[in-house]
C-alpha cells in the first residue's frame, strides 16, 4: 500500500531538463491507445565493480521470472488470452498490411501493457476492435489453437467488467476479475475466513498475503499457498534459481540474509519467513545494490489482502540521496509538528531509511507502468519496531520529464503565464521533494490506536493510506522548515505543488477516465479527495474555479490558507486511520473522491484531446548481456537500450514463460 504513482500533470507538463541524460538518447518508443512507452537509462551501471553488475543482472533475471504470476493473478483467463494472442500474431496468416493486423496488434499491445485484459489503472475491461468472428477465423487460418472459454472473456462486455471492482453495495469478490479467490467464493465468506485466522500477536502474519481462498465441494474455504510445490511454484522455482546466484555474489553478510530469508520464503509460503525477509531488508542499510521481489502490494485485492507479484532491481544514487537522507533525519520533528491530534503521534519515530535510487529493471507489477517512489514494508509493527525503508526512483522521472518537453499541457491547463512560470522554476523540485516526503516521513508518521488493525478501513485503506501521505507532504512543503533545511530555496517553491495537486485533483486527472464511469483507483481517488475536500472548506475564497471562453482554470488566491485546510484535513484523515473509523472514511470517500462532473469531464477530455498526448506512460527495460572471456569466465555486463516494445513482450513470453494456462 505503499507505492507513489507520477500524477499526470508531473507526467506531462514540460519539465526542465535533466542533465544526466544524453541529448541524444531517444525516450519515446512506441504509442497506441492512451499509452506511450519510454526508454529509461541507467546512469553510471557502467562504472560499476563487475561483482554489482553481476548482481544486478542475477536479480534481473530472478525478476523476469515471475512475469506469468502477475498475469495470472490479474484474471484467471489471461495466460490463455495472451498466449492465443501471441500465436496468431506471429503465425498470422493474412496480409500485415491490412487493418485487422493493425487491430491485432494493438489489442496485444494494451493486454501487454495492462498485464492481462483490464486496464492497469482504471480496471475496466478493454475490448478488441477485431470481431469475434473475425478472430476464430484467423486463428483456424493460422493453426492456432485456444481455449473457447477466453471468448465470451474477450469479447462480451457483461462477462468480468471489472478486474478489481470497489463499487459500494456490490459483492466486492464476486464482482471483481482479479484471481485472488478461487471461483464461487463470495465477499461474506472470504472476510469471515480472515476475520478466523487474523493473527492477533504483537508480531502478527500478514494471513493471506500470498494464497488465493478457494471453495472446496462441500464449499469450506481453504488457502492455496504461493510456493514451490503449491500455487505458482513453477515460476518461484526459476525465481529462487536467480536468487541463489545472487546470494554467491551478495556484497555483505546482511544481504546474503535478505536473499536467504526470501528464497526460504519462496520455497515454504511460511509467513514466519516472510516477517524474516522484511526485518533483515530493512536493516541492510549498507548495500549499493537493492531489490524489490515478491508479493508485496495489495491494491488489486479487492478486500487489500492479498499480494501481487512485482520486482524492481535498483542501486543508490549517492548524490541524490543527500536530500532524503536531510529528510529522514528530521522525521521526528515533522512527527511533532504535524496537524494531528498528539494522541496519534508517534513519541519515537525509527528507522526511517530513505534514498534516491536508480532502477535497473522493472518487472510484475511494476512493469511496463511503474512508481516513482516506494515505502515498504507495508507491516505495520514491521515498521514500528524496525522502521522502513522509502526510495525515490530518479531516472524514472527524469525520463518522464525528457520524454515530455514541448507538449503544451502547461499552456493549455494553466490559468497564466505567471503560474506557468513558478511551475517551469519550482516544478521538478518540488515534484521530488513531495515524493520524498510522502515516502521517508508521510507513510511512517502517526500510530494506530490499541486494537485497531491495519485492515479497519477495508476497501477504503489504500486510498485513505494515500491520502494521509500526500498531505502530510503537502503541509510540509509549504513550511518554512524546509527553506531551513536547504531543501527548498525559498518560502515561493512551494506554491507550485499546491497549485498542481488541486489542478491536477479537480481536472487534469479525469483524462484518465473514460466518460460517464467514476474515479475507481486509489491514487487517483487520493488526488481528488484532497482537492475537492480542500475546495469544498475554502470560506475565504482561497481557491476559486475562472471560466475564460468557455474553458475551466483553477485559481490560488490564498496559499497559506490552503495550507492550513490542508493542515486540517491532515488531522481528520490521521484520526480516521488512527481510530479506525471505517463509517467516516467511507463517508469521504463516497463523498468526495469518487463522483465526476460530466460536463467538466467532457470540457477536459476535448481539450486534452487537443494536444494529442497519452496520459499513462510505461516502459520498456534496457537489456544485460553477460560478456565471456575464451575460458569461459565472466568479465563484464553489457547493457543495451535498443529493444522495442513489440520485441521485447515477444522476448519475455518466450524466455520467461513458466506457468500453464490454468494454474
Amino acid at each position: 500500500m505503499k507505492k507513489t504513482f507520477l500524477a499526470l500533470a508531473l507526467c506531462a507538463l514540460c519539465l526542465s531538463a535533466c542533465q544526466k541524460q544524453q541529448p541524444s538518447f531517444t525516450y519515446s518508443v512506441d504509442k497506441f491507445y492512451d499509452l506511450e512507452i519510454l526508454r529509461y537509462q541507467v546512469p553510471e551501471f557502467e562504472h560499476l565493480s563487475l561483482q554489482k553488475k553481476q548482481l544486478i543482472y542475477y536479480l534481473s533475471e530472478a525478476a523476469l521470472q515471475g512475469r506469468d504470476i502477475l498475469y495470472d493473478q490479474n484474471g484467471r483467463y489471461n495466460l490463455r488470452i495472451r498466449r492465443a494472442l501471441e500465436a496468431l500474431y506471429t503465425s498470422y496468416p493474412y496480409d500485415k498490411s491490412g487493418e485487422d493486423y493493425a487491430l491485432l496488434e494493438k489489442y496485444l499491445k494494451r493486454v501487454w501493457f495492462s498485464n492481462g485484459i483490464h486496464h492497469h489503472y482504471a480496471s475496466d475491461k478493454f475490448l478488441p476492435e477485431f470481431t469475434q468472428e473475425w478472430f476464430v477465423e484467423a486463428c483456424a487460418q493460422a493453426g492456432v489453437s485456444y481455449d473457447p472459454a477466453i471468448l465470451p472473456v474477450m469479447f462480451d462486455p457483461a462477462v468480468m467488467p471489472k478486474r478489481t471492482t470497489q463499487q459500494d453495495g456490490e459483492d466486492l469478490v464476486l464482482g471483481s476479475a482479479g484471481n485472488y479467490y478461487g471461483e464461487g467464493v463470495t465477499q461474506a465468506e472470504a472476510e469471515a475466513w480472515y476475520a478466523a485466522h487474523k493473527d492477533t500477536s504483537d508480531e502478527p502474519l500478514w494471513i493471506g498475503l500470498n494464497s488465493q481462498l478457494c471453495k472446496d465441494s462441500t464449499g469450506a474455504i481453504y488457502e492455496r499457498v504461493y510456493r514451490i510445490g503449491g500455487l505458482y511454484g513453477p515460476a518461484l522455482e526459476k525465481i529462487n534459481m536467480w536468487l541463489e546466484k545472487a546470494l554467491e555474489v551478495a556484497e555483505n553478510d546482511q544481504q546474503r540474509e535478505v536473499l536467504a530469508h526470501l528464497i526460504e520464503f519462496n520455497r515454504s509460503g511460511n509467513l514466519r519467513s516472510f516477517n524474516a525477509y522484511c526485518i533483515a531488508w530493512v536493516k541492510d542499510l549498507q548495500s549499493k545494490v537493492d531489490f524489490v521481489n515478491g508479493f508485496t502490494e495489495t491494491y488489486t485485492d479487492p478486500l487489500g489482502v492479498t499480494g501481487t507479484w512485482e520486482s524492481m532491481v535498483n542501486f543508490k544514487d549517492e548524490a541524490a540521496t543527500h536530500r532524503t537522507e536531510v529528510i529522514s533525519d528530521n522525521a521526528q520533528w515533522f512527527e511533532d509538528h504535524s496537524t494531528t491530534d498528539p494522541i496519534y503521534k508517534k513519541e519515537e519515530v525509527k528507522g526511517v531509511s530513505a534514498k534516491v535510487i536508480t532502477a535497473a529493471i522493472l518487472a510484475g507489477d511494476c512493469y511496463p507502468a511503474t512508481p516513482i517512489g516506494i515505502n515498504l514494508p507495508n507491516a505495520t509493527w514491521i515498521r514500528k519496531s524496525y522502521g522502513s525503508k522509502s526510495v525515490t526512483i530518479d531516472n524514472l522521472v527524469q525520463a518522464y520529464n525528457e520524454a515530455a518537453k514541448g507538449n503544451g499541457f502547461n499552456e493549455e491547463f494553466m490559468i497564466d503565464d505567471e503560474i506557468r512560470a513558478l511551475y517551469d522554476q519550482y516544478g521538478v523540485r518540488c515534484g521530488d521533494l513531495h515524493t520524498d516526503l510522502h515516502e521517508c516521513v508521510g507513510h511512517g508518521s502517526g500510530k494506530l490506536m490499541p486494537g485497531v488493525t491495519k485492515d479497519a478501513l477495508k476497501e477504503h485503506a489504500s486510498t485513505i493510506e494515500e491520502t494521509r501521505a500526500d498531505l502530510f507532504a503537502l503541509y510540509f512543503l509549504g513550511d518554512e522548515k524546509l527553506v531551513e533545511l536547504g531543501l527548498l530555496p525559498n518560502h515561493e517553491a512551494y506554491k507550485a505543488a499546491y497549485y498542481q495537486q488541486m489542478m491536477n485533483g479537480l481536472f487534469t486527472q479525469l483524462v484518465r477516465i473514460e466518460p460517464g464511469k467514476q474515479v475507481e483507483e486509489a491514487h487517483m481517488r487520493n488526488r481528488q479527495l484532497i482537492s475537492a475536500w480542500v475546495y469544498d472548506h475554502c470560506e475565504h475564497n482561497e481557491i476559486e474555479i475562472i471560466e475564460r471562453d468557455g474553458k475551466h482554470y483553477l485559481q490560488i488566491n490564498d496559499y497559506e490558507g490552503m495550507r492550513r485546510i490542508v493542515g486540517d484535513m491532515l488531522a481528520e484523515i490521521q484520526r480516521v486511520t488512527s481510530e479506525g473509523d471505517y463509517e467516516a472514511a467511507k463517508a469521504l470517500v463516497e463523498t468526495y473522491a469518487v463522483k465526476v462532473d460530466p460536463e467538466l469531464h467532457r470540457e477536459v477530455l476535448e481539450r486534452y484531446a487537443a494536444l494529442h498526448l497519452a496520459p499513462y506512460k510505461g516502459f520498456v527495460n534496457p537489456v544485460y548481456t553477460p560478456v565471456y572471456n575464451r575460458k569461459g569466465i565472466l568479465t563484464d555486463i553489457q547493457i543495451d537500450y535498443t529493444e522495442g516494445y513489440v520485441e521485447q513482450h515477444l522476448r519475455y513470453s518466450r524466455d520467461y514463460s513458466n506457468l500453464p494456462d490454468v494454474n
